[in-house]
């Protein structure tokens, strides 16, 4: 059996109890290099132009066991690189497949698949994916939010990857305009958002249409129930890792809790938009409706912000975004939509302008800013009411100082106290014995 169908059927093969959430999968935590993952020759080629050099802590855990052909489900922060963590394998295998003298001749029928829940947080996908395929040669096509002639454009002709999210997918499937029975990799990313969104009945038939799938892949910034459940419908034989960081304020952060009296926000606000910093700032609300009247309100006192949030016209969402990631446009408003996945470089500052009701959606505020070992500042607006909240953050922060085990947002439910880590057993399915007597 060859190396890169061998990587593909291992998927399958063996699979191994692993107690669920340890953060170090056995012999994976020496690996620090891009180097040491011996990936084809054209892929390192763009990692040392672009001077890539170390892994970040998600990569060093996941990436080998990627390029291995097994399945995982990797919980990380935001920030920390866990896009390239699957590309890299993505791309590794694929062009293996075309080196074998295997490679894309059908239009429209791809061999792997990045569902992401928003068009803007695949046009991210899709950019990271970018820089590798002017060397491997190999075809990355995005959908989104566009019209229906647009997407058929889109998938027009062969490619290898497609980045799409689950409601133009199913609308594709429908209208037979692509085919997803030679898809071998099937990755989940931000899951936790794609399912808030109620993408769960799409994931699993999207999931379904790929016949020929041999290795999955989820990733996620938390772990909710809803999360849970997709685990244990499709990844019940998944390696699950956790970066130590997961569940915490990421490092890099000051924080920063200043307090409202009698509902007087504005005034807060005001001071402190008129210091200078380093870095857009992004300022969360919880509700369209708060966030249109503090958009109002900076306007009449003379300051220039752009706002994002649902249930406004996409391409005006996406030109405020550009707006404010190009640095053009120093404030972004925003409600959660905001928070969770989307990746801007310059954020300096995020205020909480209305505390969420969730330490989950807390932890994805935060993570607009510090990123990629960068540091950061944020700035709580506390009433009275938000106390209790802000008791529980300051656990989180007390915790990370510590360097204690990270606290899971339900509280200890969602991850089992970690043993003494030892080398796991590997089961070998009868399945797999029979392979193994042939080759």
């Amino acid at each position: 059996m060859s190396r890169g169908r061998k990587e593909q059927a291992s998927g399958h093969v063996l699979t191994r109890n692993v107690d669920f959430g340890s953060p170090f999968p056995y012999g994976h935590e020496l690996m620090k290099t891009f180097t040491s993952l011996e990936l084809l020759p054209s892929l390192q080629e763009t990692l040392d132009e672009k001077s890539f050099i170390s892994l970040t802590e998600i990569q060093r855990r996941a990436l080998p066991l990627l390029l291995k052909g097994r399945s995982i489900v990797g919980v990380a922060e935001t920030g920390s690189g866990k896009t390239l963590a699957y590309a890299l394998p993505v791309l590794h295998i694929l062009k293996s497949l075309e080196l074998e003298g295997d490679p894309i001749q059908v239009d429209a029928q791809p061999r792997a698949l990045i569902l992401v829940p928003t068009r803007e947080l695949g046009e991210q996908v899709t950019r990271v994916f970018k820089p590798f395929t002017h060397t491997t040669r190999l075809r990355v096509r995005s959908l989104g939010g566009n019209g229906l002639d647009i997407s058929r454009k889109n998938v027009s002709g062969p490619f290898e990857v497609l980045v799409a999210t689950p409601g133009r997918l199913i609308k594709l499937i429908d209208s037979k305009l692509v085919n997803l029975s030679d898809v071998r990799i099937l990755v989940f990313d931000e899951a936790d958002q794609m399912l808030d969104q109620g993408f769960l009945p799409s994931a699993m038939r999207i999931a379904r249409a790929c016949t020929s799938v041999t290795q999955m892949a989820m990733f996620s910034a938390t772990v909710s129930p809803k999360v849970q459940n997709l685990i244990r419908q499709l990844f019940s034989k998944a390696e699950v890792i956790r970066s130590e960081g997961s569940h915490q304020v990421v490092s890099g952060l000051t924080t920063k809790n200043l307090k409202v009296l009698d509902g007087k926000r504005y005034p807060i606000l005001e001071k402190l938009l008129s210091a200078k910093i380093e870095g857009g700032t992004m300022i969360f609300t919880n509700t369209r409706e708060q966030c249109d009247k503090l958009a109002h309100e900076m306007k009449k006192t003379g300051y220039t912000s752009a706002v994002y949030r649902g249930e406004m016209d996409k391409v005006e969402r996406r030109k405020n975004l550009k707006l404010f990631r190009d640095g053009k446009i120093p404030f972004l408003i925003s409600t959660d939509l905001a928070s969770r996945g989307l990746d801007v470089e310059h954020v300096g500052r995020v205020i909480n302008y209305h505390l969420p009701q969730q330490v989950e959606n807390y932890l994805h505020r935060v993570g607009r800013t510090a990123r990629a070992g960068r540091k950061g500042l944020v700035i709580n607006f506390v009433t009275e009411r938000d106390e209790d909240f802000v008791t529980k953050i300051e656990k989180l922060q007390s915790r990370k100082a510590s360097g204690g085990r990270p606290v899971s947002v339900s509280d200890a439910e969602e991850w089992p106290e970690e043993p003494v880590h030892k080398k796991p057993v590997a089961k070998i399915t009868p399945v797999a014995k029979a392979i193994l007597k042939k080759s």
